[in-house]
């Protein structure tokens, strides 16, 4: 019996360590991805054969900011394979800035402004999170509509942390936790 339960010990000690290595690996590819942005809505074939050069070219179409120096990217490229013909959403493009002060600056007016347009298209530009970041913020992208219904004020932070702001009060913060 004394074995069975130093054996169990142990494999619990080995779950605990798994799951800090686990946050651990997480946490540093977020901050890998920190100078990444996502922008959905361009459509397919829109960049041409160069994503970077297009990017350039449209990027002080996007906010009324002026950079000094200007946006300059590192690499940009579609997610994934090419869509199909007629498919219903093209692909996302992420894009890595070469300064972080402009990504923080770019996803500031980004969550201000909501959805920017280039020509005719709706642009929505978003961090680029890991995806075990993106699964642990679903339920909070699921309560939004329940929260803007009930004309409350949220802010979804890094990585994982809400803010709500009743109509009347002080804000609360909720977290979910790792399961």
């Amino acid at each position: 019996m004394g074995t069975l339960e130093a054996h169990v010990t142990t494999i619990q000690d080995r779950d605990q360590d798994l799951s800090y290595l686990w946050s651990k690996i997480t946490d540093l590819e977020d901050r890998s991805r920190r100078d990444n942005i996502r922008l959905f809505g361009i459509p397919e074939n829109e960049e041409g054969p160069d994503v970077q050069a297009f990017l350039s070219s449209v990027s002080p179409k996007l906010t009324s900011l002026t950079f000094d120096p200007p946006l300059e990217f590192q690499r940009a490229h579609r997610v994934g394979l090419k869509c199909p013909v007629g498919a219903s959403r093209p692909h996302p493009i992420i894009a890595c800035l070469l300064r972080h002060t402009h990504t923080r600056q770019l996803l500031q007016v980004a969550r201000n402004h909501g959805l920017f347009w280039i020509d005719r298209y709706e642009i929505r530009i978003t961090a680029n999170y890991s995806k075990d970041t993106n699964e642990r913020r679903k339920p909070f992208l699921a309560l939004r509509p329940q929260l803007r219904q009930l004309e409350m004020k949220y802010s979804l932070f890094d990585p994982v942390r809400m803010w709500v702001t009743p109509k009347m009060g002080h804000p609360k913060t909720s977290t979910i936790p790792r399961t």
